[in-house]
């Protein structure tokens, strides 16, 4: 096209000035433009039908040639033109009109044109743009009008200006609300007024929150923000796409503009909220905690999860949620601290709290279902940290039996505990996926602070380095639990780590204790209540890959914790402080200890966290978790303690059931599908036993996975 002109143009080089001639020909093309509206008699005419589009498109390449005949940094007749006749205004009252229809699309097409052709600075003009602003204006918070796509590549032209020039945005961050003519700063200091209060989320009893009214203080980010929204996914992806080009500038300057100077924060999280609402209370929490992660970028691409009710909203909250996940990880520091602070006072506090602190069933376990659903779905350092300690609270030392600091924590301790297994099950997956998370306080909160002091551990005369495997008799089979030693409050003088008769010279290369260990897991079911050596299934070495799979993740994830590599000295403890294994452990032992009365869906899910608790390489979690000679201080119990008194209990009470072999086999049979399923009597227990064989499997392969604690005990 620029070949063309510039021959038709090179006919009058010789007896006029080209910059007269390029005048005039782009005066003659606006007033063709306006000429149109003295002329026109129908109105229905599209402006695709017309010549508007035609001479918009003469105009531009006139400005475009005319920047090429002149030095940089020179302004042309026509150019100078355009500004001082105010052109674009004029286009922007024609756009806002809608006249003829179609036209508003024409302008925006003129508009990312003239910007993103025309090298020379336009921005800073304020006959630039205070017409773009008030294109801006026209474009926010239209859901699904026929201009969203020129809208956004508009809107992706002047964020390419700003990442050229940042100095640029608070000129396009002054848009005034079409409603009451206010500046976007003025509106932060009233947000009720401007639908940023959010209603809280959706009780039983009530159906879910209506979306906010639609904001209308209207600038680039009220734009963006409405675009990302849009139903079309490219104009969603390119939208979200510039936002974070926009939040990621370097810049501090441009960062304070986007917190202070605009709505980001509050529109952002306002949608999250809105979206979070919109999920119906009847989704079933088990489709919920079955979903995958979701990604932004693939929006509306879940098939592979399979079809449920209201997994339609679920995606899309939980792919906001991503979206914000991935814009605090690339954003500039002042921008993600804003970020995180608005989701936490509007999301997690005004929404989640409520929702979760509830006694109504329902309701605490939707709440608790979309809560585990954002814990995995979170990955930025920023916004992971201040979920944690909206979760579990700031607290690190050590706890005491009934201290309640952070009640939400408590709340959902005690939940892993309660009467309804759906509930019990849900928050059992909550606080494995927080485990999951790489961040320090969640095992430090739950677990670690509690076993510093080494407290469950008996000091006396003999210490635990001088400690050697039991030596058992194999006529005590008959012995009651009481006389059975290891049903003692402390275990035998045995030690971790060395053999039945202790000689003199260098210290054992680590193989035999790990050994014995192993060993100690693997011998702990009785033979006779064993059933997976007679299926044809993976063996031992399917578990070995499990548990390599489990440590290496989590080495992964504290490998910057600064963790010690050995146990803390028992010299350096205070030796009176009295043991407590703190409300998480106590909670998770006491299931265990009834394992044999629980449903098969809950048991796999509390030796689950436990398993994931033994992966973790803490000498102490080593050393309280996976050593089974461990001298207990009184009335403390460790994980392998209360694992020998449940088989003392299966034992009893297996020679109680006739025929329980067969049986146990059956049951095991159903569990892996090999025959149907028939319910019998017993079978809760039986698939207890199957769960404790293979709960005392996992532990055996991830103390052979981690290998013996490294340093001094």
């Amino acid at each position: 096209m620029l070949s063309r002109l510039g021959a038709l143009l090179q006919q009058a080089v010789e007896t006029r000035e080209p910059s007269v001639d390029l005048l005039e020909a782009f005066t003659e093309h606006w007033k063709g433009i306006t000429g149109y509206y003295l002329e026109a008699t129908d109105e229905s005419i599209p402006a695709r039908q017309t010549d508007i589009p035609w001479r918009l498109k003469q105009m531009l390449d006139i400005l475009v040639y005319e920047e090429k005949q002149h030095s940089a940094g020179e302004t042309g007749p026509c150019l100078e033109y355009l500004l001082q006749h105010k052109l674009l205004e004029t286009l922007g009252t024609l756009g806002k009109a809608e006249y003829p229809p179609g036209m508003r699309q024409q302008v925006l097409l003129f508009f990312s044109r003239v910007l993103g052709q025309v090298q020379h600075p336009l921005l800073h003009y304020l006959n630039v743009h205070r017409p773009v602003q008030k294109l801006l204006q026209l474009s926010s918070d239209r859901l699904g009008s026929g201009t969203e796509k020129e809208e956004v590549q508009f809107a992706a032209v002047l964020c390419s200006k700003i990442q050229q020039d940042p100095s640029l945005l608070p000129y396009l961050l002054e848009g005034k609300s079409v409603l009451n003519g206010r500046r976007a700063q003025e509106l932060l200091d009233s947000p009720r007024e401007e639908g940023l209060e959010h209603p809280p989320g959706p009780t039983a009893s009530s159906p879910p929150a209506e979306p906010s009214p639609p904001r209308r203080d209207s600038n680039l980010i009220t734009s963006l923000v409405g675009l990302c929204r849009s139903k079309k996914s490219r104009v969603a992806l390119k939208a979200r796409e510039n936002l974070l080009l926009l939040a990621g500038l370097a810049q501090e300057a441009a960062a304070t503009c986007l917190v202070q100077g605009s709505a980001l924060c509050q529109l952002l999280t306002g949608h999250l909220c809105d979206l979070y609402n919109a999920v119906p209370p009847s989704t079933d929490p088990a489709d919920v905690l079955a979903m995958d992660r979701a990604s932004w970028r693939s929006q509306g691409d879940t098939a592979g999860d399979g079809v449920f009710p209201g997994k339609e909203s679920l995606v899309a909250f939980l792919s906001w949620l991503d979206y914000l996940d991935e814009l605090v990880m690339g954003a500039h520091p002042l921008v993600a601290d804003a970020i995180t602070e608005a989701v936490e006072e509007k999301f997690f506090q005004g929404i989640l709290q409520p929702q979760l602190l509830q006694m109504s069933e329902p309701t605490v376990l939707s709440a608790t279902a979309l809560l585990t659903g954002t814990v995995r779905q979170i990955r930025a350092p920023a916004l992971l940290h201040r979920l944690v300690l909206f979760l579990l609270g700031p607290q690190r030392h050590p706890e005491t039996p009934g201290d309640t600091p952070h009640p939400l924590r408590a709340q959902l301790i005690d939940r892993c505990d309660h009467l309804s297994d759906e509930i019990s099950l849900a928050s059992l997956r909550l606080f494995e996926e927080l485990l999951r998370k790489p961040h320090e306080h969640v095992a430090h909160n739950l677990v670690l602070r509690n076993l510093e002091a080494r407290a469950y551990l008996q000091h006396g005369p003999h210490a635990p380095e001088e400690r050697g495997p039991p030596e058992t008799d194999p006529d005590e089979d008959g012995l009651d639990l009481e006389e059975d030693p290891y049903f003692t409050d402390g275990f035998p003088d045995t030690g971790f780590g060395t053999t039945n008769n202790p000689s003199p010279g260098p210290p054992s290369s680590g193989k035999g204790q790990v050994s014995e260990v192993v060993s100690s897991f693997l011998c702990l079911v009785p033979e006779e209540a064993k059933t997976s050596s007679c299926m044809e299934e993976g063996g031992y070495d399917t578990y070995v890959h499990d548990a390599l799979g489990m440590v290496q993740t989590c080495r992964a994830n504290v490998a910057t914790w600064g963790w010690p590599l050995s146990p803390r000295p028992l010299e350096s403890c205070h030796p009176g402080v009295a043991f407590y294994e703190g409300h998480f452990l106590k909670v998770l032992f006491d299931r265990m200890t009834r394992i044999l009365d629980q449903p098969y869906s809950l048991n796999l899910q509390v030796t689950s966290v436990l398993s994931h608790l033994a992966a973790f390489p803490h000498p102490h979690l080593h050393e309280y978790l996976l050593d089974p000679y461990l001298s207990l201080a009184p009335s403390c119990r460790s994980l392998f303690s209360v694992l020998v008194r449940v088989i003392g209990d299966l034992m009893q009470r297996l020679q109680r059931v006739p025929h329980f072999r067969a049986k146990l086999l059956l049951v095991r049979q159903q569990l892996l599908g090999l025959v149907p399923g028939e319910q019998m009597d017993h079978t809760v227990l039986f698939k207890g036993v199957v769960v404790l064989e293979e709960f005392c499997k996992e532990l055996a392969a991830i103390a052979l996975v981690k290998g013996p604690p490294e340093g001094p005990p």
